[in-house]
């Protein structure tokens, strides 16, 4: 399922998942992945995922969170959580 997510720069600052806004406290990791299918015989680009682990939530109740940007869709979601 979607999620909401503003950026700064390109990188998640706060995003909306179950009816809840989580602020990013830190990023821990970030990498980029192609889509398994695709193929360049009918694809220019690749379809590229960008991945960002991060630190989010209040000061109280804070957890780890994979968000996927999906950029030919521009879509968010959240892939993982660890809390």
């Amino acid at each position: 399922m979607p999620i909401s997510v503003s950026e700064q720069e390109g990188r998640p600052v706060r995003f909306t998942w179950r009816g809840r806004m989580y602020t990013v406290r830190r990023v821990v990791d970030y990498w980029v992945t192609l889509r398994s299918d695709w193929d360049p015989a009918t694809h220019e680009q690749p379809p590229g995922r960008v991945h960002w682990r991060v630190e989010a939530g209040s000061d109280t109740s804070r957890g780890i969170y994979e968000l996927r940007h999906e950029k030919p869709s521009g879509q968010w979601h959240v892939a993982r959580v660890r809390c």
